[in-house]
């Protein structure tokens, strides 16, 4: 998948395409606006980024929403979409962060890892999947764009260790754009269909409750070792909800029956 932008893609506003040419970023403790980009955050977290967060804290992933999350508009009508809640505290930090810095580094969120830049990826109709697009942020406040070392995407993706994050929102943003055709059979907004698909996606530990008592992996053609997998691993987990998804409201061969 090519990290370049095409150059028929609108930038959004604030923004600057970043293709295959190096950028120059850095941030460290030495910069005078260290921490600051993580305070009064408006973050968006995806279905990965819950994953990643409620297992690092020791939280049910319902614990995590009800303490950390607040439901916000979606890319569109069809779908809400989570945001984090900051610190009810002087200058609304992240809920995560301390004095020496974030608490949940090696588990943080997308968009933290993903900043300076910013990711987005749509379909191409070709047949070819998602395409994928890189914007440069340009804040005032950051200092970062000042220091020396420079980056290229793949070794800024390498660096952060955004492989496992792009692969997951990838798969996300093909279940959104589903959820975008309204899919709800009529129901509406938080109808039965919706809600099953907002566990799905963002309340795993409450979907792997309703999977075992539904037995639901016995229903499927799954070969041992993906059943295995699923049964132990929440990121597995939640690609098998995305199959399920796909399979009970779009009537597609994501799964096949026994």
């Amino acid at each position: 998948m090519k990290s370049e932008v095409d150059t028929d893609i609108l930038v959004p506003e604030g923004r600057t395409r970043v293709g295959s040419e190096p950028f120059r970023f850095h941030c460290h403790p030495g910069v005078s606006c260290y921490l600051h980009c993580c305070h009064k955050v408006e973050m968006y977290l995806y279905p990965y980024d819950i994953i990643r967060l409620k297992n690092r804290l020791g939280l049910h992933s319902a614990e995590f929403l009800r303490r950390h999350t607040r439901v916000a508009a979606g890319s569109h009508p069809y779908f809400p979409a989570l945001m984090l809640n900051m610190a009810e505290s002087e200058g609304f930090p992240c809920p995560f962060l301390t004095g020496s810095g974030c608490s949940v580094y090696r588990d943080r969120p997308s968009s933290c890892r993903t900043y300076p830049l910013e990711r987005g990826v749509e379909r191409t109709g070709t047949g070819e999947g998602l395409r994928v697009h890189y914007f440069m942020t340009h804040h005032p406040y950051c200092k970062g764009h000042d220091e020396q070392r420079t980056y290229t995407i793949r070794q800024w993706e390498r660096d952060q260790q955004l492989y496992e994050y792009n692969l997951h929102n990838d798969l996300w943003a093909e279940v959104d754009a589903f959820f975008a055709t309204n899919p709800w059979q009529g129901e509406g907004a938080a109808g039965p269909r919706q809600q099953m698909a907002f566990m799905v996606c963002y309340n795993i530990d409450d979907f792997r409750a309703y999977m075992e008592k539904n037995n639901l992996l016995a229903m499927f053609r799954l070969d041992r070792d993906r059943r295995r997998r699923i049964s132990a691993d929440d990121s597995e987990l939640l690609r098998f909800g995305y199959d399920w998804l796909f399979h009970v409201l779009g009537d597609r061969r994501t799964l096949l029956r026994r």
